[in-house]
């Protein structure tokens, strides 16, 4: 007899049908992968990220699953009227289904809150019985014990680096603009020989995609220890090229960085944020120091580690004359790429709460919510200047001539161990990172920034 089908969907939209946005990312979201896992046997699964392909609403799919973040919520709806209209029945989860629960509740047949490991294979089983509940919902600060490997086989090929996993959720710092802040948990750490069994259960897919990696936990240094022990038992992997994501303060821990040299660590994500110190304050980033940007940059490049980097425009104490010397000063501390955004209130966050307690809030088109538009008014700077600077910025960091000349520095920074051809070769795999993360987000600012 054959089994019902379920289709993943990983949104991605947010500007309606008439404007989509295909990326050009090297690594997809975790979401679709670990649901996929999770999901028993008794359904086939397909999996989508719209992020690289658009959806089809003619699909055979019995079920259907989506998981958005906050901006896609609006689209969310509509793709699920469509579904519905068709006589699929459709599930919603994710971070936004989590918090705001009541706003979707009405336009889906079930709605996922919280983390779906202890939940999602009832909700399967439900659906396929005809015994699916309106609400399924999960207690916070689940252990995270037995979580099985993300679907890798179901990944587009499109995606250059399918492995992807996570080592722990949740950060210790509470920065006022994350959405951590939002019915926070406690960091937790799941068992070091789980992680290591999900970078190694990659059956199927082609030789070079196995050897390469990314972790995308919220902040892997969050437990050093734990950090620590985990990238020795991945140096043992011998992959190719590793990406992970922490916070700025883990640099000072000189062990930290040689384990992640051991690992093969290629990228590490660091949320930069701002330039201007009285802006980081402003949001309760206080573990950045500014005036140790450049040192701790170094410290990265010099040991072969690209650094990807997010900054946020409209921050309350930012000023025009910090946006003018902004271009300069990210020469300076030289990242290898940067995530340049205006900052989002993002609902039930304290930044939110603040903007819109002042009454700054000036469009409540959550579809907006994504870091290419300015929704509230800005302190200390004018919507014009913040959007000028959100363009000039781009244009000048993303031209040709300036990724060039980050390669050339990087390439004349790094010093790589081994013999002639084990260098070449890790010179090699990082100039392909670099020069992907760079048109990635050229390409991001091509269709999204610069219209």
């Amino acid at each position: 007899m054959k089994k019902p089908k379920l289709q993943i969907i990983v949104l991605f939209q947010n500007l309606g049908e008439e404007h989509t946005y295909y990326a050009q990312s090297p690594v997809p979201p975790l979401s679709g992968a670990l649901v996929a896992a999770l999901t028993p046997s008794i359904v086939e699964v397909e999996l989508l990220h719209e992020m690289i392909r658009p959806i089809d609403y003619n699909t055979d799919a019995d079920f259907i699953a989506l998981s958005f973040m906050d901006f896609c919520a609006p689209h969310a709806i509509k793709v699920a009227s469509r579904f519905r209209k068709r006589g699929k029945i459709v599930v919603a989860g994710g971070k936004y289904a989590s918090t705001f629960p009541e706003e979707l509740i009405p336009h889906m047949d079930s709605v996922i809150i919280g983390e779906a490991e202890n939940i999602w294979p009832q909700a399967v089983e439900d659906m396929v019985n005809g015994k699916l509940k309106k609400v399924y919902k999960a207690p916070l600060d689940q252990a995270l014990k037995n979580i099985p490997p993300p679907r890798y086989d179901l990944i587009e090929p499109e995606f250059l680096v399918p492995v992807i996993t996570e080592a722990t959720r949740g950060c210790p710092h509470r920065c006022s603009f994350c959405q951590l802040t939002i019915n926070p948990t406690p960091y937790r750490c799941r068992p070091i020989k789980d992680v290591i069994h999900d970078l190694t259960a990659t059956d199927g897919l082609p030789f070079h995609k196995r050897k390469t990696a990314m972790l995308l936990d919220n902040n892997l240094g969050g437990d050093m220890d734990y950090a620590k022990a985990l990238l020795k038992e991945i140096a043992k992997l011998k992959l190719w090229s590793l990406g992970v994501q922490f916070s700025f303060d883990c640099l000072y821990d000189d062990a930290f960085v040689d384990l992640l040299v051991k690992a093969n660590c290629s990228m590490a994500f660091i949320g930069l944020e701002s330039l201007n110190e009285p802006s980081l304050a402003s949001v309760h980033k206080n573990h950045n120091k500014v005036q140790e940007y450049k040192e701790l940059f170094e410290k990265l490049k010099g040991n072969g580690i690209l650094t990807f980097t997010g900054l946020m425009l409209a921050l309350d104490e930012d000023t025009v004359s910090y946006y003018e010397s902004l271009t300069k000063k990210l020469d300076e501390i030289d990242p290898s790429s940067i995530l340049l955004s205006i900052s989002i209130p993002i609902p039930g966050t304290p930044f939110h709460q603040k903007v819109e307690s002042e009454g700054r809030i000036t469009d409540k088109d959550l579809s907006h919510y994504e870091g290419d538009h300015l929704v509230f008014k800005p302190k200390g700077v004018t919507p014009k200047q913040v959007l000028a600077a959100f363009y000039d910025i781009n244009r000048h960091f993303y031209s040709l001539k300036s990724i060039m000349k980050r390669w050339w520095r990087f390439s004349c920074s790094a010093s790589y161990k081994g013999n002639l051809l084990n260098r070449l070769f890790r010179f090699s795999l990082r100039s392909v990172i670099l020069l992907k993360l760079s048109f990635f987000q050229r390409h991001h600012a091509k269709k999204k920034v610069y219209v």
